[in-house]
């Protein structure tokens, strides 16, 4: 089923472009954060308010997981897990080309572990961002990290851990939600801006709201801009490149969808309803992906769905009492098709809501946004 929301890349090569260039926009940025993680100016918290504006949707029903969603394995209940020295929630991975896991936690700092690390093994602090770091990538020409920061935006660290700010707004208004990104052979950084309303605290009220508040960013290192790729997404979370570079796989938390996204501007195609509610991917490089599934769907949230005004009102309740992501582990494997080709369980919610997932060998390392570690299984 194709999708006619995308918008072909809205180039901001003049005035907004500069203003991005001379700002946050390029590699000759100002840079800013901390060394070996060690503390740094904290990055501002954008507030927002408890009212949102929900739109009435259709309900939707979460499918049973049977079929290739069978839980059949079931190693994530047995992970081996790394603890970070401080802070908790390493929200995504990523192995560098010397087989070290990096991965960053809610403190801020970037954590590098040896290659084959074990659950003893002590990571080395690259740097702090000062905010709160998810998705990492690495940029194939000289391996410095790309680093989507949900309070400071788009970044880069250098191998002596110095931070250079590349994108922090975009076509005049702010990137607030800076996610996951995926990095092109030469350089271009495609990433999720997940919500133009809210920010990493309150993704809550985004889901509640059930609006196409997010959009797909492209940074460009040579000219030192940011384009909007495509808009009206619903909580783009997780992105990766195909083989070939000419499209993008991707996933809408809210919607529960896999998408594909041609880079020359063609239409959206929506590939898959999956049985959670997805965040990072990544590419495996053979023409599959690996899915973060944060938690199972929930059918009381997606009962509400037609009903905007009872949304209203439980945006304002505590938090506690508002509906939970499921405790139980969960990742899937598919092809550039959208079809599901493994899956891998964890019921017992032993390293649950992973939100980041790598392969790298036969190992299969994970984040989560609530461990206090990152976590690792042998395929």
């Amino acid at each position: 089923m194709a999708r006619s929301s995308a918008a072909a890349p809205e180039s901001h090569d003049g005035p907004a472009a500069e203003s991005a260039r001379g700002a946050n926009g390029s590699d000759r940025a100002a840079t800013s954060g901390s060394h070996s993680g060690s503390p740094a100016t904290p990055a501002p918290r954008p507030k927002s308010s408890r009212f949102i504006d929900p739109a009435r949707a259709a309900a939707t029903e979460p499918p049973p997981l049977d079929g290739p969603w069978a839980p059949t394995d079931t190693r994530l209940d047995a992970p081996i897990v790394l603890r970070l020295p401080t802070g908790n929630a390493p929200e995504d991975v990523v192995v560098d080309a010397a087989g070290r896991l990096i991965a960053g936690g809610d403190d801020g700092t970037i954590w590098r572990w040896p290659a084959d690390a074990g659950p003893d093994a002590v990571p080395d602090a690259v740097a702090n961002t000062g905010g709160r770091p998810l998705g990492i990538e690495i940029d194939p020409r000289d391996e410095t990290l790309i680093v989507c920061d949900a309070y400071r935006g788009l970044l880069r660290i250098g191998h002596d851990g110095a931070i250079a700010d590349l994108a922090a707004q975009v076509a005049g208004t702010p990137i607030l939600f800076c996610n996951n990104a995926a990095v092109t052979s030469d350089g271009i950084v495609f990433f999720t801006d997940s919500s133009t309303r809210y920010p990493l605290s309150a993704w809550k009220r985004d889901l509640l709201e059930h609006r196409p508040n997010g959009r797909l960013l492209r940074y460009d290192p040579h000219q030192g801009s940011v384009d909007v790729v495509a808009r009206d997404l619903y909580f783009p979370n997780g992105v990766a490149l195909t083989p070939d570079e000419r499209a993008l796989l991707l996933v809408e938390t809210a919607t529960h969808r896999l998408l594909r996204v041609p880079i020359g501007g063609e239409p959206i195609d929506v590939l898959l309803d999956l049985a959670a509610y997805p965040d990072n991917m990544s590419a495996v490089g053979d023409g599959t992906y690996w899915i973060a599934l944060a938690s199972p769907r929930l059918p009381a949230a997606e009962k509400m769905l037609p009903h905007p005004g009872v949304r209203r009102v439980v945006a304002l309740l505590p938090d506690r009492i508002q509906p939970r992501p499921g405790r139980y582990g969960l990742v899937a494997l598919v092809d550039g098709d959208g079809a599901v080709l493994r899956t891998v369980h964890g019921p017992t919610g032993r390293y649950a809501m992973i939100t980041g997932v790598r392969q790298h060998g036969t190992t299969l390392w994970l984040g989560s946004l609530t461990e206090r570690g990152v976590a690792r299984i042998e395929l």
